[in-house]
Parts: C-alpha cells; sequence; structure tokens
C-alpha cells in the first residue's frame, strides 16, 4: 500500500525544486517539513530580535570534534535557509566543474560538467527573477540567455566604491541578486535581506518561488511540524518503502515508491546515518563510507570598512562584487575567491558577536562602515564529517583547509578597502557555529567506492532514492550554492519526470 508516490523531505532549494519540477505530472507529492511557515511579523526586520534573541534560530546544542558545545546557524522554516538568505544566485565558474590544485589539495571533478547545468541555471534564475548583467565578470561562463532581469543599480556610496575599484584596474560587477525589484514588484529595498527574512515578500526565497507555486497542483501536499526520523527499507534493504515521521510528538510511517531527501548537507547526511538496519549497518546509501564524510562550508570573514566622517546611509548594500582573485593573480597563483557586500551591520550584529563593546562604540561602527564578505574555498576532506551521537546530539568535526590563502585573501581585501577609501578595515571570521554554506556530506560521482549517489544524484545502494540539495556538492568552489542547488534540482527533476511510474 502506498500513501504517495513521492516524498520529499525538506521544503528548501532542494526539495522546492524537486517539488516544482513533478507538478503537473500526476504524482501524488508529500513535501515533509520539520518547521512551519515562518510568521510574518515585526520582529522579522528587527536586528535585536534576530541577532541577540535568536528567535528564528533552531533550539538545537551540537558538539564540535574536541566535544565543545556550541548553538549551530540552523533554520527550520518552509524555504529553508532561503527565508534568511543575502539573496546571491550566482552560478559557479565552468572552472569550477574541474579538478583544480589549491595550497591545500585538490579540489575534485565534478561528474557533470558545467555545460550539463547551463539549461538549469537558465531556468533557476527565471524562476527565482535573478537580477544581473552579463559580461562585466571576467570569470563569469556562457550563458544561453540574459538574466531575467536588469541590475539591482547601486546606491550612490556603493556607486563610488564600484568606480574607484574600476580605476584600481579591476572589474567589479552587479551582483547577481534574486529580489523582486521589476517595475511593480514587491521589493521597497528595506536592506534587511541578509540573515532577515522578508516581510514584504520580495526575497527569492524557496518558499516564495518553488513551493507555493508547486502547491497550485492539488496533487502536491505540504506537511510541516514533521521531523523526518529515520527510512525504512524492503525486507532486502535495497528499496526504501517508508519513512518515519514525528508529526507533533506521534509517530506516523509514510510510504512511496519513490523518496527525495532535500533537508541540508548535514540533515540529510543525519537521516541516513540513523536509518541504519541489519543490512546496512553503517547507514543507508553508505557502502563507500562516505555519508557525512566531506564535509565544506566557504571559509568566509567579515570585513567592516570605516568611514570616520561618513554615515553610509545605504539601504540595499548588496549589489557589488568582485572576482578578479577568484582563480588567483600574478603574485599570488592559489586560488583566493570572492569578495561580495554584506548587508548592513546593526549596533544589535555587533553586540551579538561582541557583547563587550559598549552600545555607542557599536552603533558607532554600525553607522560609519560599509561590510563586505570575503570568501574562498574550503576542500572536501573524509575527517570532516558529522554524525548523530548515542544521546540524540550532533557531532560536527570540521577539518578546516585552504586558511593560509583565505588569510593572504582577507589581507589583500583590506588593502585594496583601504586603497579605495577606507580608513581602516575590521575583519571577523565566520565559525563552525555558522554552517549556511554546507555541502558535501553525500557526494555524487561515476564510482560507488567514492560516492554515495551517481551523477543524476540517485542513490548508487537504493535505486528508488535520491539526494538533491547541498549534500550532492563534491566540491564547494568559492560562490554561494543555492543557484547551483536548484539547478541540479532541476535537472534531476527533469529525469525524475520522464521516469515516473518506474520507481
Amino acid at each position: 500500500m502506498r500513501d504517495y508516490d513521492v516524498v520529499i523531505v525538506g521544503s528548501g532549494v532542494g526539495g522546492g525544486a524537486a517539488a516544482l519540477s513533478l507538478a503537473g505530472t500526476g504524482a501524488r507529492v508529500l513535501i515533509v517539513e520539520r518547521g512551519e511557515r515562518l510568521p510574518r511579523e515585526p520582529q522579522n526586520t528587527d536586528p535585536e530580535a534576530v541577532f541577540v534573541e535568536r528567535r528564528y534560530r533552531a533550539r538545537e546544542t551540537w558538539v564540535d570534534g574536541a566535544g565543545r558545545p556550541f548553538s549551530p546557524g540552523q533554520y527550520y522554516f518552509v524555504g529553508g535557509h532561503t527565508k534568511f538568505y543575502g539573496t546571491a544566485m550566482f552560478r559557479f565558474r565552468e572552472r569550477d566543474f574541474e579538478a583544480a590544485e589549491h595550497e591545500d589539495g585538490i579540489s575534485p571533478a565534478w561528474p557533470i560538467r558545467y555545460a550539463d547545468l547551463e539549461p538549469y541555471y537558465a531556468e533557476a534564475e527565471r524562476l527565482f527573477g535573478v537580477h544581473g548583467r552579463h559580461g562585466d565578470d571576467p570569470t563569469e561562463p556562457a550563458r544561453s540567455s540574459a538574466y531575467p532581469f536588469p541590475p539591482i543599480p547601486h546606491e550612490p556610496l556603493i556607486g563610488q566604491f564600484a568606480e574607484r575599484l574600476t580605476q584600481a584596474g579591476l572589474r567589479p560587477f552587479h551582483m547577481p541578486s534574486a529580489i523582486d525589484l521589476r517595475p511593480g514588484g514587491a521589493c521597497v529595498r528595506c536592506g534587511t535581506c541578509d540573515a532577515f527574512p522578508c516581510r514584504v515578500d520580495a526575497k527569492g526565497d524557496a518558499e516564495r518561488c518553488l513551493i507555493d507555486p508547486a502547491l497550485r497542483d492539488p496533487n502536491v501536499t505540504l506537511l510541516t511540524g514533521a521531523r523526518a526520523t529515520r527510512l525504512v527499507t524492503d525486507d532486502a534493504g535495497k528499496r526504501i518503502v517508508g519513512i518515519e515521521l514525528d508529526v507533533g510528538g506521534e509517530p506516523r510511517v509514510v510510504r512511496a515508491p519513490l523518496f527525495i531527501l532535500s533537508a541540508g548537507a548535514i540533515n540529510s547526511a543525519l537521516l541516513l546515518l540513523r536509518s541504519a538496519n541489519a543490512w546496512h549497518p553503517n547507514g543507508l546509501a553508505n557502502s563507500s563510507g562516505m555519508v557525512g564524510r566531506n564535509y565544506m562550508n566557504h571559509n568566509t570573514t567579515a570585513l567592516m570598512g570605516l568611514l570616520p566622517w561618513t554615515v553610509n546611509d545605504t539601504r540595499f548594500t548588496k549589489t557589488l562584487s568582485l572576482n578578479d582573485f577568484y582563480f588567483g593573480c600574478d603574485d599570488d597563483r592559489a586560488p583566493l575567491g570572492n569578495l561580495q557586500m554584506l548587508g548592513n551591520i546593526s549596533e544589535p550584529m555587533i553586540r551579538a558577536a561582541r557583547p563587550s563593546l559598549p552600545r555607542w562604540g557599536a552603533a558607532w561602527l554600525a553607522r560609519h562602515s560599509v561590510d563586505w564578505l570575503a570568501m574562498s574555498e574550503d576542500l572536501p576532506h573524509p575527517d570532516s564529517f558529522v554524525r548523530p551521537l548515542a544521546d540524540g546530539r550532533v557531532e560536527l568535526h570540521w577539518k578546516r583547509t585552504n586558511m593560509a590563502p583565505h588569510a593572504r585573501f582577507v589581507e589583500r581585501s583590506k588593502r585594496l578597502l583601504r586603497q579605495i577609501g577606507m580608513r581602516a578595515v575590521l575583519s571577523r571570521p565566520f565559525g563552525i557555529d555558522t554552517p549556511s554554506h554546507q555541502c558535501g556530506t553525500v557526494r555524487f560521482g561515476d564510482d560507488p567506492a567514492l560516492a554515495p549517489l551517481d551523477p543524476w544524484c540517485r542513490a548508487f545502494d537504493h535505486p528508488n532514492l535520491f539526494v538533491v540539495d547541498a549534500s550532492f556538492f563534491p566540491s564547494s568552489a568559492a560562490l554561494n550554492p543555492a543557484l547551483t542547488i536548484a539547478a541540479q534540482a532541476l535537472r534531476t527533476g527533469q529525469y525524475l519526470r520522464e521516469r515516473l511510474g518506474t520507481f
């Protein structure tokens, strides 16, 4: 007996794109989401509520590799982490799909190439309503179509820095961004996209752009407040026949012939490991031993460029980015990464990170700073892993890589920001408690001895199980992952559409 034709675990970018791909096929699709819809309320844009009170953050305690507890930056809502992301929608570069040598090792090749994803990148940009302009970024790959919408104009102060970067011989470009700024669109450029939910439904998040459109099909159902606890196999341990859920404290089992995990790189891996049984004592889809391993999260550092005599009154800052050092440069051959704007940092955000700083000092910094993010690639390593502990907690062991090149990139970025007018530049690296670009824990590949998934994100061990979120990444590149997750989910979705009824 089947309850649904397809069960999708997770309502973020991967799950949402898969659901939308299957809408209209006649298949009965259930989307399982452990959270609820995020309420639209004044606290959405209140930095005191979001950063100091951590109103929306998951109430979980994880431990690092040394057993030290920490509170992870996890968010469980319909739309997943995109409810809080900064709207950046980058395509990976063509070379990101190829093997590349880094200072700490090799960034492995993907089993697919950029050309395989290009049409799905274009479709994902259309679904998310991405603003941008082709031709300004020297590393941007070939495109079959223009961006759906023109670039978001720089506000005056950001425009000045873009011009100064150009005068310095660099190639700054308009950051591709998913906001509803078209004529008649909902965006009011309030400036609280990055790390905040949108109160006016103008952010291109997975709830608005994927889940809600999929739910227009009466055969697609969203079940919220339902935490997936275990996948159940048949008597041979080969096929997935059901999933155990905790729905408001009540156990429930849902059966289907096809399952798609899109719970995020950490929780998808944990679910597979927690589903161990007599046939798969090390977890499902894990004959390679790689489930939960090769965890990656970008090396990121926030930079505050100080302007002591200028008040930064920019509302929407995230319009500028720089990739001139992405693949290295003349005096540093190591790939360095991407420099992009952060959303405006406010006094409560500074206080949450530096409680000892006086409020007046934090307020002065917030008013007189322009805020940036330096991001570098983290390499996969089998000793970077996530696993469930016997007491129910989660252990995340992150063996960080490429930290020396990242440190050089941060220093280069500081010099550059001072060159274009910042009087001083403060920096703060992101740590293990900010897993917003988590990836790599259930990677795809051509060899089942080395990867749990095939190039379509299908588990080698279980023919009716797919994992479609950033878990599948063999490498992290040095750009925001959301658009690449969406593109591969759409690619996998088309594969599934053509084969429905065969699982």
